[in-house]
């Protein structure tokens, strides 16, 4: 049987290499291959964790989280913390974050961004963010198979040719990137700019990403780590677009200390937002000393 096995992945490496190097030497050909390394931050903030070993609080989430938790304004209050949050992150990649890198960050608490529209997505463009700027383990190929889609297989395949030839030894990413800026900690800070309104549509919640979130509450209290669910603020003109906010809300209570910031803090849509999803620093600060009241 083992020998049988040896020859089964034998063969599977030899017939994949070739497809990983036809697709390492046409990528900028192929429509199917999303390899992003700059965008969200999130290659600065991986390589940033290993100086962050202990923090009372780490933050997960979407870009609600990397552009609404601001680590300088807990650290005011003496809260150390680091924001491993990404673009579109799902429960299915906060779940892949938390197996992957708990063990190298030591925390109290762990704040959580939730909100129905996290919990709906198909979880591709967080996938595809991971695979171009993580450090790829059988986790991420895990992970990547599991989506079923051309995009993130394609992706995968080539970013594995990019590791394994270390193609990308020189890469660095730029602290400044349009108008956002890294600060230490995983926070990223948008440039003051006018508000743009955007809508999005209806969102229906996924229950692959439902069993991801429940296996997060799972993996928090199997360790002993105090888990706060988060509601970040948007628009009213986008909130009022959830529905059934109320049954949400409730759900979320039922599994933790949840806090729904649409319901908790009076902000203006042009005064405290630069897009429907996302505040601006003025709003960041409303948003974040009214959650430090709350959590410490």
């Amino acid at each position: 049987m083992k020998h049988f096995l040896k020859h089964i992945i034998l063969f599977s490496v030899f017939a994949t290499l070739p497809i990983a190097l036809f697709l390492g030497l046409t990528a900028h050909l192929n429509p199917n291959i999303v390899f992003k390394k700059q965008g969200g931050h999130l290659y600065s903030r991986i390589n940033e964790l290993t100086k962050f070993p202990k923090v009372d609080v780490l933050f997960i989430g979407s870009s609600h989280a990397y552009r609404g938790f601001d680590t300088r304004i807990f650290k005011r209050y003496g809260i150390n913390s680091f924001n491993l949050g990404s673009s579109s992150q799902s429960p299915t990649q906060s779940l892949y974050l938390l197996k992957k890198y708990l063990d190298d960050i030591e925390c109290e608490k762990i704040v959580f961004e939730v909100s129905p529209q996290s919990l709906s997505s198909d979880g591709i463009e967080s996938t595809l963010d991971i695979i171009s700027n993580d450090n790829m383990n059988w986790r991420t190929v895990k992970m990547g198979l599991k989506a079923q889609h051309m995009k993130v297989f394609n992706t995968l395949l080539y970013s594995a040719y990019i590791q394994l030839l270390n193609l990308d030894a020189d890469f660095s990413e730029d602290k400044i990137i349009g108008k956002d800026t890294y600060i230490s900690g995983g926070f990223v800070e948008r440039q003051k700019q006018d508000f743009k309104k955007s809508t999005s549509a209806p969102y229906k919640i996924n229950q692959k990403q439902f069993k991801c979130f429940e296996k997060i509450v799972s993996l928090t209290e199997n360790r002993g780590i105090e888990l706060i669910l988060v509601q970040a603020p948007v628009t009213s003109l986008e909130y009022g677009m959830y529905e059934n906010s109320t049954s949400f809300d409730s759900t979320m209570s039922a599994y933790s200390d949840y806090y729904n910031f649409n319901e908790l803090i009076s902000l203006n849509d042009s005064v405290h937002f630069y897009d429907s999803h996302h505040l601006n620093q003025t709003g960041v600060e409303v948003f974040n000393n009214r959650l430090i009241e709350l959590i410490h």
